[in-house]
């Protein structure tokens, strides 16, 4: 779905390459610029037909050969996406990283930078790999969002964004629990603070809350772990985790009454109860 949206944006930056459209290129007709026609209706026949590696070629061709030419940025982000298309990742973000240097004024750079971020979206792996990727597409993700506000781009980055936290939240709950397995309660529980101060709103805030009640329950700190378990029954009055920490406390899980209230985010609540400055 996500390589269906991009080429129907795509095309909408390309539409004029159809040989029965040559007037929409609005290119003076030199001989050098039907040449540059030419070469992106042999391209776009190869992108059309599946052919993506013969694409890639031709549109950098075009672009190599006719770098004067109005469409030689275009061409250049037809070959990138042709790249993408190939799953050659690599070859994509070095075309597109050229693209900025050379076109930074060119009307489509926001294709670029999504199609940059879509890269590294593609590359990411499960929670026990290279996080370079996750870290590397939201950043690019957030640039989409804050510079091109009103936009389909914002819309799609910020469902990637959701998605690309819970993952991080995923890796970081991940090692949180690979310590408490060794016993390593100091840096769990910075990890898992970590996870409520920062990705309170993904899947993963319960169980993080459950564990510190646990892990500071086990070392002797009773008051916090009092705390965390306060924050879990007063957010999550219904979770399994919480009947999983009255346990912890040796006692009986009762359901709370869950009034209709203007309640603050979780973050501001956590905030409220327990000091981040320390």
């Amino acid at each position: 779905m996500n390589r269906l949206i991009i080429f129907l944006i795509l095309i909408l930056i390309i539409n004029a390459c159809s040989k029965n459209e040559k007037e929409i290129f609005k290119i003076k007709e030199t001989r050098q610029d039907l040449e540059m026609i030419s070469v992106l209706e042999d391209a776009y026949k190869a992108l059309e037909a599946g052919d993506t590696f013969e694409a890639s070629k031709k549109f950098l061709d075009a672009e190599l050969v006719y770098p004067q030419s109005e469409w030689a940025p275009k061409a250049l982000l037809m070959a990138a996406y042709s790249f993408y298309l190939q799953n050659s990742y690599s070859e994509t973000l070095l075309n597109l990283e050229r693209y900025l240097k050379i076109y930074p004024k060119d009307k489509n750079i926001i294709y670029a930078h999504y199609l940059i971020a879509m890269s590294y979206y593609e590359t990411i792996q499960d929670e026990k790999r290279d996080t370079a990727p996750l870290i590397k597409a939201k950043e690019k993700f957030n640039f989409i969002v804050e510079n091109y506000p009103n936009t389909d781009f914002s819309l799609d980055s910020k469902f990637k964004l959701d998605l690309i936290n819970e993952m991080i939240a995923s890796k970081e709950m991940y090692i949180a629990r690979h310590y408490i397995q060794k016993e390593k309660w100091i840096p769990a529980i910075n990890r898992l603070k970590f996870i409520v101060k920062e990705y309170d709103n993904t899947i993963f805030i319960e169980e993080a809350l459950h564990r510190l009640v646990e892990i500071y329950y086990k070392i002797g700190l009773e008051d916090e772990s009092r705390k965390y378990a306060i924050l879990l029954g007063h957010n999550y009055p219904e979770s399994e985790w919480y009947k999983s920490t009255y346990k912890v406390h040796k006692k009986e899980y009762k359901i709370q009454d869950i009034k209709n209230e203007n309640k603050k985010s979780t973050l501001e609540k956590i905030k409220s109860l327990l000091d981040w400055d320390e």
